[in-house]
């Protein structure tokens, strides 16, 4: 069980490492992939606490990846739609977004949410090796296990949902996947999981990103020329994801 502290408290010390790098790239605003590694490292490092829910110092973590989490997350929307804009011949539209993420990248690196969260992070390995020492990680294997194994059995109920909502299961499959990532040697899948998990992702993803973008058209005058493109662009991508689910559904988990 010691091994496994360590190998938790040498996660959670590289997370931070990643986190104070994307700070720094924020801050010279020279990375367009800053923010996008950012947002990543924080999912990876709520992936890696959501098994230990309950244990001291978890969930003011949790509390604080969370607010970075939704600091960020209209900014990167619209980072991905300046992208496509910008790849799409719509450089005036593109160009008015990329000029408010010039801003937003310092104002994200000088956040308050930010600071917390390396501030809570920064004495969170405190905390694991006090509950080691208190004697409430004796069960950390079955406890992560436990909570692994809900995971997946949340996905596998709405994957045999008719009704399924997508926005729900692209959250589940995150979940899921990022799960695995974490705790790698605790992965009882079979090994076509992961890059199912990858392709039904993916597929949502671009549903996900018609889906707000058309959202936004409804506000926003200058995306009304993409607005055709669009709704056929989601309906294909749904078309997809049907498609990915269902072979995820029949080839990963119980019918």
């Amino acid at each position: 069980m010691s091994a496994m502290v360590d190998r938790l408290v040498a996660q959670v010390l590289g997370l931070e490492v990643r986190v104070l790098a994307c700070q720094a790239r924020l801050s010279a605003r020279t990375d367009p992939e800053a923010l996008h590694d950012l947002r990543t490292t924080v999912r990876r490092l709520r992936s890696l606490l959501r098994p230990l829910r309950g244990l001291p110092g978890v969930e003011q973590v949790e509390a604080a990846a969370s607010r970075v989490g939704e600091l960020t997350t209209p900014l990167r929307d619209r980072e991905v739609l300046a992208a496509y804009l910008l790849q799409h011949d719509q450089p005036e539209a593109a160009h008015r977004r990329m000029v408010q993420m010039a801003e937003a990248y310092p104002a994200v690196a000088g956040s308050p949410e930010l600071a917390h969260l390396l501030m809570i992070l920064d004495a969170f390995p405190r905390f694991l090796r006090a509950s080691q020492r208190q004697g409430l990680l004796k069960s950390l294997r079955k406890r992560i296990e436990k909570r692994l194994a809900k995971q997946w059995e949340k996905l596998d109920v709405a994957l045999h949902d008719p009704a399924h909502d997508r926005h729900r299961l692209r959250l589940l499959i995150k979940r899921v996947r990022y799960g695995i990532e974490a705790y790698p040697e605790l992965d009882r899948l079979p090994k076509a999981a992961m890059p199912r998990l990858k392709s039904a992702q993916a597929a949502l993803g671009d549903w996900h990103d018609c889906f707000q973008w058309l959202a936004r058209a409804e506000q926003e005058a200058d995306l009304r020329p993409c607005v055709a493109v669009w709704k056929t662009t989601m309906t294909k991508a749904e078309e997809r994801a049907d498609r990915v689910l269902e072979k995820l559904s029949a080839r990963c988990f119980k019918s």
